[in-house]
């Protein structure tokens, strides 16, 4: 059977001063009047039923997200102790899956991407999991054809194209390529000479696999890692769950399930998405989702704009904002923080909330 495994534990740093640890970025409703975990779910459609679905976030959000997600089991809602990066949360939502279905396959998506349409997803799921099906050792994510030469985005790299038996049972089903390699997030140049090659991808971060499969692949790779979780697991039914997981979770090393175990995997496909996506990275996606005006500002607030171009505006209520010859520039007001930033210098954001933290002004993060 489908599982659908929601990561929905980040902190949206890029999104501060709207994005904080109590109300991080897929509580946000950045594009319309639903959260960006909201419309993760329900985006799932039929494609999984509510008791097939995990959420995979920290134990100080649990609360909030079940708030959100009222129509989930209680159990859905898989509560990190501490961050341990995608392989430990992925690996913990496997090993939870497979002790109630040994041979399920799992969707992994995180909570704070935008993609349509709907049901282009769901069908592109629908073929990922029919490959999985056909090769349970298949590891399948998603490639993005890159539309300008990001520097934010890890790339995969296209290998062999496949063909398959599987591909017979679709209409009109997307290309599939073995991976070629994975990239890191590159610098300019490197970037668009990705681009200009036309055979580089942006990673999405939305896998399709057997559960048991990538908890075998921690095994193989990260022995220590898949033997937390296998202590995990045995006390799942005991009074000593809670202590058990804290002690194990705490312990294991910090590492992505890239890292982890894709970019060691022998069978390792690329489906190219059929569908829109943008991962809402920074304020600077805003621009992209909202579209701009005739000054190329994009502006989410009561705004009054005289010689503001290019410019990206946001408040969360009717507080009046009021820009007077700025170009290129972030301004975000919030009840208590308000930030203005050169929109090119969007990693600057980081080194806020950093200095923040240095200063123990806690309260604003």
């Amino acid at each position: 059977m489908l599982h659908a495994v929601i990561m929905a534990g980040g902190t949206g740093t890029r999104f501060w001063p709207e994005s904080r640890a109590a109300q991080p970025k897929q509580l946000l409703r950045m594009t319309d009047e639903q959260t960006m975990l909201r419309a993760t779910v329900d985006r799932l459609g039929d494609l999984v039923p509510p008791e097939r679905i995990v959420i995979s976030t920290t134990a100080s959000l649990a609360g909030k997200i079940a708030d959100e997600l009222p129509e989930l089991p209680r159990e859905a809602i898989l509560a990190e102790p501490c961050k341990r990066n995608t392989a430990p949360c992925i690996g913990l939502a496997a090993a939870k899956i497979v002790r109630d279905d040994p041979e399920g396959v799992m969707a992994v998506m995180p909570a704070d991407h935008v993609i349509s349409p709907d049901e282009s997803f769901r069908r592109a799921i629908r073929f990922a999991e029919a490959l999985v099906d056909q090769q349970p050792e298949r590891l399948v994510t998603f490639g993005i054809r890159p539309s300008y030469p990001a520097e934010s985005f890890g790339y995969i790299e296209q290998g062999e194209t496949l063909e398959s038996k599987v591909a017979d049972q679709f209409d009109d089903p997307p290309p599939v390529h073995r991976v070629g390699q994975f990239r890191e997030k590159p610098d300019a140049d490197t970037a668009q000479r990705y681009l200009d090659k036309g055979t580089f991808f942006w990673n999405s971060g939305i896998f399709v696999w057997q559960a048991q499969t990538i908890l075998d692949g921690l095994e193989r790779h990260e022995p220590e890692i898949r033997e937390g979780l296998g202590r995990i697991a045995d006390a799942a039914d005991s009074s000593e769950f809670d202590e058990v997981l804290r002690r194990e979770f705490e312990a294991m090393k910090g590492i992505s399930i890239d890292y982890a175990v894709m970019e060691r995997a022998a069978e390792v496909l690329m489906i190219e998405a059929p569908f829109e996506w943008d991962d809402v990275g920074s304020w600077q996606s805003l621009a992209r989702l909202r579209g701009t005006d005739e000054q190329g500002n994009t502006v989410a607030a009561k705004h009054l704009g005289i010689e503001t171009t290019g410019s990206i505006v946001r408040s969360a209520d009717d507080h009046l904002i009021v820009t007077v010859g700025l170009t290129d520039c972030i301004v975000v007001h919030t009840p208590d923080a308000t930030l203005v930033a050169n929109k090119h210098d969007e990693e600057a954001i980081r080194k806020v909330v950093e200095e923040l933290k240095r200063r123990g002004w806690e309260g604003y993060l």
